[in-house]
């Protein structure tokens, strides 16, 4: 059962909000459960106005002979809940569950705490130069500055009016410097007796509510019922990455931390985390101040007297991630390190491959490639050959259960591919039952909050492998950002280690020329990307040249040549030699031989689409980085859409990657000079020839069929040959 303080939970519950009876209800709940009068006097405090010293410790006393119902910790716990506190998943609490008085995520031994003072500046205080510091730590120069100098009195407190939003901090800056003797001439004069106020985050310059916040950088931690040396101590103690450290010229420091959410959503998630950590360790804080567009005291100015002032800048971690990183590792739940002699004798089983000589089940695996490289094809195409325990490409593939996880296409065009593509690999359907699609097109989240969400999903459904296509649409942070990248990916191990099934995931290359990149060089953003999975898989674009277009014509003409003959014919092979399946012209002559009417018209759409077909073909080289596996041989692959098909002839080995040479060098190859196209000319007129050639015979027709020119360019590129003579339509070498 998960343990939980109910001195934690007590900050849920303001104590201005409740009844009489119910803060009774608190203090009964905590002397039951073993805490102390101090621990309901600190909270009691929050509630200034009806809180009387000595109050909670004359209660206390009464408390065990106070008749009626006894209160547990179980109504503290239902308080809290109700106002918005969560248990852990899946540890829900019920009434009676057992509470600890052990705090998480402690960092400071509070036995041990010594207050730091703060020195009040002298003489020489400088109040223009410490505002400028302020603005110039806390706002770029373009910024708008939210600050207040007005104010009205209510109940002997004065409150602050809605005050400036309309002026940049650089505007601010030039004007202190100006009037470096008179603030006041700069932000209007101020009431002494009350101080002046300023946001610590930047504003639109239309209002001053959370909605007109444009960057949710800062978050204010304030407390005004500690020793302020208390205060300072923790502050240091903790680490907190504080921005500007303020003295509000009373009671109380008012640190400005650095939160950095890139959103209001995510703003008040840290918050939330911030607030519970100061509070675990002694920081007793206003929780009223969570909105990011709330007001902290200016340095600079005199209240009452007392100097608001900046006590320092930049102090504890340099940012929220490391802070929040630091924290969580003081009190983690890692494994302990284990002796190699322990396991030596027995060593664990490896975890199965996943794909033989690629990935292991459990491991992680990125396809990286270029737009239009057929990357979600890829994918598809393992998803089948998992769930059937078929090849993919040149692998075997365990056999079992699958999620593909479709981000990007609309549930119609996704089921509709994998249909498309269990043809195209001419694979019989017998497995369906092992392939799960999740769509989320619409409804994708960041990966940090998917990755909750796909476990509890696919638990228990015993997949092996779990597809997620594409990852742009979950990326959390930025990708060139090692440390925000090292966190997404950080997603995929939890998925791995719940659920003991591959992940595997596709991402795009950055822009320019990849060819002259290692292949875990080319995924677009930080190289994390490429170093974190277990396996990385790179496709690179050959470059098709028209020699090797041509060829893949000749074979497509061919294959739909013969599979026209095959459904209309049963005796056409009779007639047609081996080599002259080899031929697309001579295919087309014995189509015209042995077929007529709607069957010709039949092989001459099938021979067109064909041709249409190997035009959009693109090839492309596969290069593997492998973490368990020795590394393999450049894959060479056809993509032919809707599925790619490995290179059985081996045409595509020496074919060089897209892009290859840089980029001056590739511009400069483009700029053919005349006699390379004279000799590209020359070269192409003698392949048809060769190609067309029956017993020595060739025609005007056959050639301009080949070449797919009219016959008059036919004869001009003859005679620019030299080599030819025409005669009654018959072609012949000199």
């Amino acid at each position: 059962m998960e343990k939980y303080s109910l001195v934690d939970l007590i900050q849920y519950i303001d104590p201005r909000d409740l009844s009489y009876e119910e803060w009774l209800a608190i203090g009964m709940g905590l002397k039951e459960d073993g805490y102390t009068a101090a621990d309901w006097d600190s909270w009691s405090k929050a509630d200034r106005e009806r809180y009387h010293n000595g109050e909670c410790q004359k209660k206390w006393d009464s408390f065990h002979g106070m008749a009626g119902t006894r209160v547990t910790a179980g109504t503290i716990v239902q308080m809290a809940k109700d106002r918005g506190w969560k248990p852990d998943p899946g540890m829900e609490l019920d009434w009676d569950a057992e509470i600890s008085t052990k705090d998480e995520l402690v960092v400071v031994e509070k036995e041990w705490l010594e207050g730091k003072e703060i020195h009040e500046p002298g003489a020489d205080w400088d109040p223009a130069g410490e505002l400028i510091k302020y603005l110039e730590t806390l706002f770029n120069s373009d910024e708008n500055v939210g600050y207040v100098t007005s104010c009205w009195e209510k109940d002997g407190k004065y409150l602050p009016s809605k005050g400036a939003y309309d002026r940049t901090a650089g505007e601010l800056i030039e004007l202190l410097g100006k009037n470096k003797n008179d603030i006041g001439a700069v932000i209007g004069d101020y009431k002494e007796a009350a101080g002046a106020w300023i946001r610590f985050n930047p504003l639109d310059g239309r209002g001053v509510k959370n909605e007109n916040v444009t960057d949710y950088r800062f978050a204010l931690v304030e407390s005004d019922n500690m020793e302020i040396e208390e205060q300072n101590a923790i502050i240091r103690e903790l680490d907190l990455p504080v921005a500007c450290l303020v003295y509000s010229g009373k009671k109380s420091l008012h640190a400005i931390v650095k939160v950095d959410a890139r959103s209001y959503e995510e703003y008040r998630k840290r918050v939330d985390y911030l607030y519970e950590v100061c509070r675990k360790n002694g920081l007793k804080i206003d929780s009223q101040n969570r909105n990011p567009s709330r007001l902290s005291r200016m340095p600079g100015i005199i209240r009452n007297g007392r100097k608001q002032f900046l006590v320092e800048t930049n102090i504890g971690k340099e940012s929220w991630e490391e802070w929040r990183e630091w924290i969580e590792s003081v009190n983690d739940d890692l494994p302990d390190p284990e002796s190699l002699l322990d396991t030596w004798d027995d060593l664990p089983a490896l975890s199965p491959p996943l794909i033989d000589g690629v990935l292991r089940q459990g491991h992680k695996m990125l396809l990286a490639g270029p737009s239009k490289a057929g990357k979600s094809y890829a994918l598809i195409e393992l998803c089948i050959a998992i769930a059937e325990g078929k090849k993919w490409l040149q692998w075997n593939c365990a056999k079992g259960k699958v999620m593909y996880v479709n981000l990007e296409l609309d549930r119609a065009s996704c089921l509709h591919r994998f249909k498309d593509v269990y043809e195209s690999m001419h694979i019989k359907p017998a497995n369906l039952n092992n392939i799960d699609i999740w769509n989320l097109r619409g409804k994708s989240v960041p990966m940090d909050r998917l990755a909750p969400k796909l476990i509890r999903r696919a638990a228990k459904k015993d997949y092996i492998a779990i597809i997620i296509d594409p990852i742009y649409k979950v990326i959390t942070g930025d990708e060139n950002s090692a440390d925000q990248m090292a966190h997404f990916c950080n997603q995929f191990d939890i998925v791995c280690s719940d659920l003991g099934a591959a992940v595997i995931y596709c991402h795009h290359h950055s822009k320019g020329g990849q060819g002259q990149k290692r292949s875990m060089d080319r995924a677009s953003g930080s190289g994390v990307f490429a170093r974190d999975p277990d396996a990385l898989l790179d496709l690179i674009e050959l470059e098709i040249g028209e020699e090797l277009l041509t060829q893949k014509k000749n074979e497509f003409s061919c294959r739909a040549c013969i599979d026209t003959l095959d459904k209309y014919s049963d005796s056409w092979e009779d007639h047609v030699s081996q080599d002259d399946m080899c031929s697309a012209v001579q295919m087309k002559k014995a189509c015209d031989s042995h077929l007529e009417g709607i069957q010709a018209r039949d092989a001459e759409a099938a021979v067109r689409m064909a041709e249409k077909r190997a035009e959009s073909l693109t090839a492309w080289r596969i290069e593997g980085t492998l973490r368990e596996f020795p590394k393999f041989a450049p894959v060479n692959l056809w993509f032919d859409y809707p599925a790619h098909s490995l290179d059985q002839s081996g045409v595509l080995q020496d074919v060089q990657p897209d892009g290859d040479q840089v980029s001056w060098k590739r511009n400069f190859k483009k700029k053919k000079t005349p006699e390379d196209r004279k000799k590209e000319k020359k070269e192409s007129v003698e392949m048809a020839y060769g190609a067309c050639s029956i017993d020595g015979k060739v025609t005007l027709g056959a050639l301009s069929e080949y070449m797919g020119v009219t016959e008059k360019t036919v004869r001009n590129r003859l005679k620019e040959h030299g080599g030819f003579w025409i005669d009654d339509g018959v072609v012949g070498k000199k």
